[in-house]
């Protein structure tokens, strides 16, 4: 006797308010839709992954109000350029022209939030503001400070910025995850007025 086939699975529902939760914050979506466990997974793994990352490129610059005293910075390897798109091959539009200068941060982006003070500071660049928004966190380095960190620093700046990558691009999965749900799904459990009787 072969055994009877299992129904067929019910057609996959998009859910684009949970996916664009999880990209504001990863995780987010799945935690509204219920799936808490693996929500607080995701957004825990991806923030340490993303912020360990920015660590990574953290480090000194010289402190224009003090300069015996350098200025901690942290995260400088997350960031927009604001150059002179005039000197690209591709695309010589803005912003377009300058992503091309740092296609790191299209990776980078997909973290969600975590990496919209770039998107701010690229907005309001001012060259040499006195007083720039969030304190420059995230702002685009000057050239010479670029040089000087490729120059004078280590590895860590350019692992840094490879796993802040890393981890935009799993939440791109992760925002995948929350739109058409799990991988794996099982199929609705018959009640007991659908159960077929059992022949004697």
């Amino acid at each position: 006797m072969t055994p009877p086939a299992k129904p067929p699975l019910p057609p996959r529902k998009l859910d684009f308010l949970a996916a664009a939760l999880s990209y504001l914050i990863p995780g987010l979506g799945q935690i509204y839709q219920g799936r808490v466990a693996k929500g607080v997974m995701f957004l825990v793994c991806l923030y340490v992954l993303f912020f360990y990352g920015m660590y990574l490129g953290s480090g000194y610059q010289d402190n224009p109000d003090d300069a015996k005293q350098p200025r901690f910075v942290f995260g400088k390897n997350v960031y927009l350029p604001d150059s002179d798109t005039r000197q690209n091959v591709l695309v010589s539009v803005k912003p377009l022209g300058d992503l091309e200068n740092r296609p790191h941060f299209v990776g980078q982006f997909f973290i969600g939030m975590a990496a919209w003070p770039a998107i701010l500071q690229y907005s309001q660049y001012k060259e040499n503001d006195p007083d720039p928004p969030l304190g420059g966190w995230m702002r685009s380095p000057k050239e010479s400070d670029l040089n000087k960190y490729q120059r004078e620093g280590d590895k860590r700046w350019d692992l840094g910025w490879v796993y802040t990558v890393i981890a935009g691009a799993l939440n791109v999965l992760v925002i995948y995850d929350a739109l058409a749900g799990p991988a794996h799904r099982e199929a609705p459990k018959k009640t007991p007025a659908q159960k077929e009787p059992v022949a004697a």
